[in-house]
């Protein structure tokens, strides 16, 4: 229906908003349907008006549902006293609002109401929809959520009354409380909702952002719908875990799920059918009124108590206890979350989906540790996974995870309430399952295809490349995408406790790790981790985390070996890395050996490469041919460090890459790189041949990006391959597949 005036319908007692929309009146009255104030009028939902007026200093937005007579009334209420049991879950969205309103009741409830209701058609549909509103929907705010014209709704003016914002009319006073129940969904947008898997129940979730002033700080949010718990549930569900913890085992438990999943079932079945004396009458009693009713005898029961999937609703408490980890289950086992904080006792779990499934930032969600015991329960269980136990003596740890059934790498950061001031508090990352490429970073304007071949060459050739920024930008993202260049024939070893975030497709490669929650006399420290390494004979040392003063040590030590190092640190640009790496104590000559730092930026959810800089001696620096980027100089102790960008992102988005020259004989731009002339030095070539081997190889990523392998396997396949026998690959790639 148009925003021009038309001819209202409905009629009897207004609902909500009573009064602003008049009852059809003669053409020649002042308060007709077309009077002039009356700016727009359309039809929310069948028998639901809603009509605009222009006022003096703004607009009137009003409503009118089907009324409802004093014999409808009667009916509603046999229909509230009926439904009184009934577990009532409202909509979150404006979207879920409007789906539930399309489908109506569920059957169960259908029968029911035809039972309760003996009226006409026309009263029928009113009462099936105050009905609706009531029980199912919103209640009184519902026309709200209905109204789709409806973007914002402002709660906070003062004045106690809703003002709503719709497409063509803002302000528009209404008169809904502004405390009303279910007032701040009404304009509620869902932007995702999937299921997330735990012990085999799909628990939907549901991100949606709330278009409402004057309310919460956060408009969007992250739901996990959890089964509904009726009055006594927790008790029960108390009582069967405490049962389960008492419970003999005689022989040793190889499948919790399933030992804490047959135990909860078998108490739980027991006590919902006969908990006490009342309950089996009320039980025996909704057995024969659904017994009466298929027979036309009584009206149908829809007590949710005894609803089929009830012992599965109470079950699943119990696994999320038992065998998962509180309130945090769902979100640790949300592969499209990146981040996941509780803070304190009785506050909001907070949560960060990852940038390309969602870019909203850290959003807080419908769940908190509401009890402290809870909460430290969980706490220490986290810890005690990786094999760490909280004390007075140790309060926090930084421990990784991997829980069965999750693919992603989890690091955790637990505290107990001895060094927090509100309670405990935990701080999960989590690394994605499937690790990127770089043609997903190209994809997403994260990176250009030069500095992909940069990248490439580097990898190859072991040089000593640092990712390095602030928590959260991308580093270790960005460090395992080119994985897939180094050699296939080549031994990459990770050392650290970061090393759990490396991928290594190379079946030559391997992993060390610290393990410095052990006692003093057992743990394995850097200093034996390096003497490992070097048994090892390995052609590249990564490094992740570079962050400690033994980390730190661990990266002098390796530049001294001269094998290849790649790592990340933490350093927002060239300047504050300097100062960092020398204020941990390593040399400031070392800082030479490093070719090529890459600083990643993480700005309104999206992450990316800002510049790309090398770090050069005073000879290197000297014959810098003057390139289009900058460079310069930090002294530092009495040393002189020099630096030059090789690569920046302009503040239109675009990647600029340092091109000096204007042409080569083979038509190419020259790269003005001091970096080409150390990798031909190291390898006994012409700077003309690297630079050469730097344009192919741009090429081969230009045809990877063009083919779109986002595949991990696939690429470092493709890259073995070029390795293997250059030409046949390349003609296999011109053949195309199958052919």
């Amino acid at each position: 229906m148009s925003d021009g005036p038309t001819l209202s319908v409905g009629g009897g007692a207004s609902g909500a908003g009573d009064g602003p929309v008049p009852a059809p009146r003669p053409p020649d009255d002042a308060g007709a349907w077309y009077a002039p104030d009356v700016v727009a009028q359309y039809e929310v939902s069948p028998g639901v008006v809603a009509t605009i007026r222009e006022t003096d200093d703004e607009f009137a937005y009003g409503v009118r549902e089907p009324g409802l007579g004093p014999v409808d009334r009667a009916a509603m209420e046999r229909i509230r006293e009926h439904f009184t049991v009934v577990n009532r879950r409202r909509p979150l969205t404006r979207e879920g609002t409007a789906e539930r309103a399309a489908a109506g009741f569920e059957p169960k409830y259908r029968r029911a109401l035809d039972r309760l209701i003996d009226a006409s058609p026309a009263a029928w549909r009113r009462l099936t929809y105050h009905a609706l509103c009531e029980l199912r929907l919103l209640e009184a705010s519902t026309p709200l959520a209905l109204d789709d014209r409806i973007e914002v709704v402002d709660v906070g003016r003062g004045d106690d009354r809703v003002v709503v914002h719709t497409e063509n009319y803002a302000p528009a006073q209404t008169d809904f409380d502004a405390d009303a129940r279910f007032v701040d969904r009404v304009a509620g947008e869902r932007l995702r909702r999937y299921a997330v898997d735990f012990a085999g129940f799909d628990v939907p979730v549901v991100i949606y952002r709330e278009h409402l002033l004057g309310s919460d700080q956060f408009s969007t949010k992250y739901a996990v719908l959890e089964p509904d718990l009726l009055p006594g549930d927790e008790q029960l569900i108390e009582e069967c875990k405490e049962r389960i913890w008492e419970a003999n085992v005689e022989d040793v438990v190889e499948d919790r799920h399933a030992f804490v999943r047959e135990r909860a079932r078998q108490f739980l079945s027991r006590r919902l059918t006969a908990r006490n004396t009342r309950a089996w009458v009320a039980a025996t009693k909704y057995r024969l009124t659904t017994a009466l009713a298929e027979y036309g005898l009584a009206v149908p029961p829809v007590d949710s108590r005894y609803a089929t999937d009830r012992l599965d609703d109470l079950v699943y408490y119990v696994l999320r206890d038992y065998v998962g980890h509180g309130v945090l289950t769902i979100p640790i086992r949300d592969p499209s979350l990146e981040d996941v904080e509780a803070n304190r006792v009785g506050e909001r779990v907070k949560v960060i989906p990852r940038a390309d499934e969602l870019p909203v930032g850290r959003v807080p969600t419908n769940l908190a540790f509401d009890d402290e015991t809870a909460f430290v329960n969980v706490v220490t269980q986290l810890a005690a996974s990786d094999g760490t136990e909280l004390s007075a003596s140790r309060p926090s740890a930084k421990v990784n995870l991997e829980p069965p059934g999750v693919d992603e790498t989890i690091r955790c950061a637990v505290a107990l309430p001895v060094i927090s001031e509100d309670g405990p508090h935990v701080s999960i990352r989590k690394q994605a399952g499937d690790a990127m490429t770089p043609v997903d970073l190209i994809d997403r304007d994260a990176l250009s295809t030069e500095l992909v071949s940069l990248l490439w060459m580097l990898y190859e050739s072991h040089g000593v490349v640092l990712f390095s920024g602030p928590t959260g930008v991308g580093k270790t993202t960005l460090m395992n995408a080119h994985m897939p260049f180094v050699p296939y024939d080549d031994r990459p070893v990770s050392i650290d406790e970061g090393s759990r975030e490396v991928r290594l497709p190379h079946e030559t490669g391997i992993s060390l790790t610290t393990r410095d929650h052990e006692n003093e006399y057992k743990r394995v420290t850097m200093a034996r981790l390096m003497t490992e390494t070097n048994y090892l004979n390995p052609d590249v040392e990564v490094i992740a985390e570079i962050n400690t003063p033994a980390s730190f040590e661990t990266f002098g030590e390796t530049l001294n070996t001269g094998h290849g190092v790649i790592g990340t640190t933490h350093a927002e640009d060239v300047e504050t890395l300097i100062n960092r790496v020398i204020e941990q104590g390593l040399a400031p000559y070392l800082l030479r050996e490093i070719d090529l730092v890459v600083f990643p930026h993480h700005v309104d959810g999206d992450r990316y490469v800002a510049e790309a800089v090398e770090l050069l001696s005073e000879r290197e620096y000297e014959t810098l041919d003057g390139g289009t980027l900058p460079s310069g100089a930090v002294e530092k102790g009495g040393r002189t460090l020099y630096w030059n960008v090789v690569a920046r992102r302009d503040t239109d988005g675009r990647f600029r890459v340092d091109y000096a020259h204007p042409h080569l004989d083979d038509g190419h731009r020259s790269l003005g790189f001091r970096l080409f002339h150390r990798l031909a030095d190291a390898s006994d070539r012409e700077v003309e041949a690297v630079e050469a081997e730097f344009h192919r190889k741009h090429r081969y990523v230009q045809y990877l990006v063009q083919e779109g392998v986002t595949d991990f396997e696939a690429l470092f396949g493709f890259v073995s391959d070029l390795r293997t026998d250059e030409a046949a690959t390349v003609e296999r790639a011109r053949s195309g597949p199958g052919d």
